[in-house]
């Protein structure tokens, strides 16, 4: 289909496409040529109609719009949100809303549909059903699924649910000496309540808990006491038994950061007088995998070598990064646990929600501010834990959900005085106006003015920085060139890539787009002739792709040579061989067993890779740089929204800048919250 084909058509009028398939269909044909419908809606709907000829116009309507908002990350249509609001329903970009040449508008067609006819006619047509029988599309009440989110969505709640009915009938006395022996006194943080100590004790008696909260609230750190309080319990109970447990997250990059960050921790944990703690701490897997990995994943299908029929061999699965997880993987682990193995998620629920459908984390988490704790709930966490909990955090209608939720709300990494602490609260609570102040006062947050992604002053900053905490690229190529050995010893040439891969984390630029002059795709080329016209970085080989000093990022799982998707690796000029013969070049990328060992590729072998001076932010997710630079359009976007640019923040540790050309373009992001579809565990328990 093509664009210029569709003003010549003979289009139906209003009242044609309400009255008649073929018109619908016509009319939609016309939508996708325009892009406010993909050619799969299109198709979809194209593929009803010629199973049921007479389908109602306004089901292969409402058909075409729900496989649409699926695209855009939504488990549901919501008629009455569609009526009410057309142009947020389909996302039309502003040229297709003003247009009126010969195209009947999305808005003036729904405007012509009363809400309880439009249900009528879904419920005659033999494509949709209620759920009780397969159908291709399910109505509840005034919500549109496709059926697989439906039932995803159902199968996920009796999952969860069925964990939390029934607590494990553990007495909290048995648990207070454990955690007074992992979280000694001596270490309670200067605030009210401490929040580690207190999830510890909630994961004690749940088979599902959720652990979230923002950067610096110490996650990790709290679920390894939970896995040391697990394993002594069982080991306490049977000494010759311990715990199964995985450990997986969504993304390669976050497994790889999840596996150094895990095998450091287990290493320093304090154990206390805990009996036998070196045993104990042998207990302790700091092996992640990916959750695909850990599922068994089978090339070229989307089925798992574990599922229902099959389950994982396991007591306790830990997902690190949960807001990456999407309702379909989320489908996919439940199904696969044994019934009585704990399930624990960590993440973030600010953060970005999955690239697919759905945002199960956000949804679990809706309510996770407010606490939401029963009577009994509060009791047997007060008793294990030794913590008082805020009276406030007590519902007095609580929901079964949240019993098993807990939010850490003390940053170790963010001071009340951090600028990127306070800027990523201000994000978060949608006030632009506070989140400029920060900015503008100057402290560990920057934002320089720009006129456009070509400009000078702004390439400049990005290849020096500006400060010892914030670097530019020129850092990473001043560590390669300084610390080249003189010897080709293999020890000596890791050592120097491990400095070159912990200077590469000293900075990233990120994007809110691919395409177009704020997009990766043009910044990475502008970065990397600024580089070349500057003699930091020389012409490349094989088609100038690859030289030395080109960052690269791993663009999907390869385990026969034993990366992962999200993977950053550098470019090095090494001897070959015993070093007489002419140097070559490899990729340098962490190990993922052991951080402090170097993984060398042969660029010939990297299939699935692309230049990394600029990465989009969802590709961020995962990862943290000292320094994060942001660039945003100077237009506003529908991609530009408060998680967004919370991500793009957060995964600074010591400084963060803010490029734009226009400042009107981030208070609307700041005030643009993404909204999702979805009813998973709404009005519900």
């Amino acid at each position: 289909m093509s664009e210029t084909t569709a003003p010549s058509r003979q289009l139906p009028t209003l009242r044609q496409a309400l009255a008649n398939g073929r018109d619908m269909l016509q009319l939609l044909e016309v939508w996708a040529d325009r892009r406010w419908l993909r050619d799969l809606d299109y198709g979809f709907a194209q593929t009803l109609l010629r199973r049921e000829p007479d389908m109602p116009p306004m089901a292969l309507l409402a058909a075409a719009l729900v496989s649409q908002q699926a695209g855009r990350g939504h488990l549901l249509l919501a008629l009455d949100k569609a009526l009410a609001d057309p142009d947020a329903c389909l996302s039309l970009p502003e040229s297709g809303r003003s247009s009126t040449a010969g195209v009947v508008m999305a808005h003036a067609l729904l405007a012509g549909i009363d809400s309880e006819a439009w249900c009528r006619a879904l419920q005659s047509s033999i494509a949709i059903g209620d759920g009780s029988t397969r159908t291709p599309l399910v109505l509840q009440g005034s919500d549109l699924y496709l059926y697989r989110h439906w039932q995803h969505e159902r199968r996920i709640e009796v999952a969860i649910t069925a964990r939390l009915k029934n607590p494990l009938p553990i007495e909290a006395a048995t648990v207070r000496p454990l955690l007074d022996q992992l979280f000694p006194a001596a270490t309670r943080p200067d605030v009210e309540m401490d929040w580690q100590k207190m999830a510890c004790a909630l994961c004690a008696r749940q088979r599902f808990a959720v652990i979230t909260g923002g950067p610096g609230t110490g996650k990790t750190t709290t679920v390894i006491r939970v896995l040391a309080m697990l394993q002594a319990q069982a080991m306490a109970e049977a000494p010759a038994r311990t715990l199964r447990i995985r450990l997986a997250a969504p993304t390669g990059k976050a497994a790889a950061r999840l596996n150094q960050s895990i095998a450091a921790q287990v290493q320093g944990l304090d154990l206390g007088n805990l009996s036998e703690p070196e045993v104990l701490r042998a207990t302790i897997p700091t092996r992640v995998d990916t959750l695909h990995r850990l599922l068994g994943s089978r090339p070229d299908t989307r089925h798992f070598a574990f599922h229902r029929e099959r389950r994982l061999p396991v007591d306790v699965v830990v997902v690190d990064e949960a807001s990456m997880i999407d309702e379909a993987m989320m489908v996919a682990l439940i199904d696969a646990l044994p019934d009585t193995a704990r399930l624990i998620l960590l993440g973030d629920k600010d953060q970005l929600a999955s690239v697919e459908a759905g945002a199960v984390l956000g949804s679990l988490c809706a309510r996770a501010e407010s606490g939401g704790y029963d009577s009994e709930t509060q009791r047997w966490l007060e008793a294990a834990s030794g913590e008082t909990l805020n009276t406030a955090l007590v519902a007095s209608s609580p929901r079964l959900l949240e019993q098993g939720i807990v939010m850490l709300r003390h940053s170790h990494r963010f001071d009340a005085d951090s600028g990127i602490g306070g800027l990523a609260r201000a994000i978060n609570s949608g006030d632009p106006r506070e989140a400029r102040q920060i900015l503008e006062q100057g402290q560990d947050v920057h934002a320089p003015a720009v006129s456009s992604s070509e400009d000078r002053a702004f390439l400049d900053l990005l290849l020096h920085g500006h400060g010892a905490d914030a670097p530019g690229y020129l850092a990473c190529l001043e560590v390669l060139a300084s610390k080249r050995p003189n010897l080709a010893e293999s020890t000596a040439i890791d050592a120097w890539a491990l400095a070159v891969l912990e200077a590469q984390a000293g900075f990233q630029l990120l994007c809110a787009l691919r395409e177009g002059p704020f997009g990766v795709r043009g910044l990475n080329a502008r970065i990397e002739a600024a580089l070349m016209q500057g003699g930091h970085i020389g012409t490349g080989s094989e088609g100038q792709q690859w030289y030395e000093g080109r960052p690269v990022i791993v663009t999907a799982n390869d385990y026969n040579l034993g990366l992962r998707n999200g993977d950053l690796g550098i470019t090095l000029r090494v001897p070959e061989g015993d070093g007489a013969a002419p140097s070559t070049l490899r990729v340098a990328f962490h190990r993922q067993e052991d951080a402090n060992a170097v993984h060398w590729v042969l660029p010939s072998r990297l299939q699935r890779c692309e230049t990394v001076f600029a990465m989009t932010v969802h590709k961020s997710q995962g990862s943290e740089f000292r320094h994060t630079a942001l660039i945003l359009p100077d237009t506003p976007s529908p991609v530009l929204t408060r998680e967004l640019l919370y991500t793009a923040v957060t995964r600074a540790s010591r400084a963060f800048t803010l490029f734009t050309a226009n400042r009107d373009v981030f208070d609307v992001a700041v005030t643009r919250q993404i909204e999702r579809a979805s009813r998973l565990f709404a009005a519900r328990r």
